[in-house]
């Protein structure tokens, strides 16, 4: 069900680091680029005829002809008046965890004196508007209504929007949980627009929904492909790709919880990764035994699991040891990465390239998906060596404020002079010289 890629002997020596070692491990087939051309027509033909696009675009895709793209909010109210009541408290729960964490992210205006009369303050100003995207494809996630909706809240961002994909079921309404999770969060203004037309919506702004500045949310390709489209025009958090977890274990693992963490990850999507990284052969060779039963126990087995564990993006990867394990997982930069080692919490700190680590048998990634605190919208594709999961910072700018006397500017004047001269710039030598009667002052 799940390959194998043996890196034990000499493997790691030829390939100490970077690339070469990136090119050894598993990764789903998801080209962007290609896509680019599929979503151009449709991010212009919503520029072009607005929420018109828009309901052609549902009805060709989600089988679903709309009236209007914006849910009213009479919908809102009635989604969470008939949500199961263990659901709204578990969502309840949910969000007043990220919220304890996501407060604490806050930044605060600071302001550094460099010289007596000079300082610099640096303020942080939320994004004016943000679209956040909520999938709803194969699954539904209110969770990532939570995940995007809490840390721009926290961010004091003043006007937030929502999209989820309409639903035929439901009579062109995304999903009403989708609904019932905007409702508890108090976001009233929800759209049924799904993948790239709702990336075009909020770039372009239509007849019934205003421009925003950034736009944030996992989705498909179609949603990455969209994001990159409009890199330049709009703030995006990533181009997320299929999810991924990796798990770094030894023989002190339990094969059963290791099983169940990968299957829990493959029944995402058919390219979902899973990922073994380990030293033991016994442990390994007991967590493919248990793959078979758990995944025969479950749903999505066809359609999801049976192929994301057998693509070319799962494996069983087999290390020397645990020094080794850590250096491939910081090779291959998982969304979610788990250490279940001996020493898992003193290994948590050696790593460098992870959106989310989760330390133990006790803390899962579902834990992370659901109810930790923290965020589930995390770098893919081994985006984790230069990117950051969603935040509160995400939707925060950080502003300079420059504040200079005469006496302050004059101490340094002959410095600027001199490497504006430097750079072939005399006019912004000038710029200083002109407030000193053009003769720079002397240094004290």
């Amino acid at each position: 069900m799940i390959s194998r890629i043996d890196l034990r002997g000499d493997a790691l020596t030829e390939f100490p680091s970077g690339s070469a070692l990136r090119d050894l491990l598993p990764r789903a087939d998801f080209d962007v680029a290609a896509a680019l051309d599929k979503v151009r027509p449709i991010c212009e033909a919503v520029h072009h005829r607005g929420d018109a696009a828009l309901i052609e675009f549902a009805e060709r895709f989600d089988g679903v002809r709309l009236e209007s793209v914006r849910v009213p909010a009479e919908a809102l109210t009635e989604a969470l008046e008939q949500l199961d009541p263990a659901v709204r408290a578990a969502l309840t729960e949910s969000i007043r965890r990220a919220r304890t964490v996501h407060r604490e992210q806050r930044r605060s205006t600071h302001t550094t004196q460099v010289v007596p009369g000079g300082t610099v303050t640096e303020k942080w100003v939320p994004v004016e508007r943000v679209g956040l995207y909520a999938p709803g494809g194969r699954s539904v996630y209110p969770s990532s209504v939570i995940m995007n909706v809490v840390p721009a809240q926290e961010a004091g961002v003043p006007s937030i929007a929502l999209a989820s994909p309409a639903q035929a079921d439901f009579g062109g309404l995304p999903h009403p949980t989708i609904l019932a999770a905007c409702a508890l969060l108090g976001v009233d203004e929800v759209y049924a627009a799904g993948g790239a037309t709702a990336v075009a919506m909020f770039a372009y702004g239509t007849e019934s929904c205003p421009p925003a500045n950034m736009v944030t949310g996992p989705g498909n390709i179609w949603v990455a492909a969209a994001k990159r489209y409009f890199t330049g025009v709009i703030g995006i958090d990533a181009e997320a790709g299929p999810t991924e977890i990796a798990v770094l274990a030894d023989d002190t693992a339990d094969p059963v919880h290791v099983a169940s963490d990968l299957i829990s990850q493959a029944e995402h999507d058919p390219l979902a990764a899973a990922v073994l990284v380990t030293d033991s052969v016994t442990l390994a060779d007991a967590v493919a035994k248990e793959l078979e039963p758990q995944v025969a126990a479950t749903k999505h087995i066809e359609d999801r699991i049976r192929p994301a564990l057998a693509g070319r993006q799962s494996a069983i990867v087999l290390v020397d040891g645990v020094e080794e394990g850590l250096k491939v997982v910081n090779a291959y930069g998982a969304e979610h990465l788990e250490i279940q080692t001996a020493d898992a919490a003193a290994l948590a700190e050696r790593v460098v390239n992870a959106g989310a680590v989760f330390i133990g048998p006790w803390a899962p990634v579902s834990l992370g998906d659901y109810a930790a605190g923290s965020n589930h919208v995390l770098p893919t594709g081994g985006c984790a060596c230069h990117s950051s999961g969603l935040s509160v910072q995400s939707f925060l700018r950080g502003i300079h404020i420059v504040d200079y006397t005469k006496d302050a500017l004059a101490e340094v004047a002959h410095h600027v002079v001199t490497l504006a001269e430097a750079e072939d710039l005399p006019a912004h030598g000038a710029a200083v010289k002109a407030r000193f009667g053009w003769k720079v002052p002397e240094s004290k």
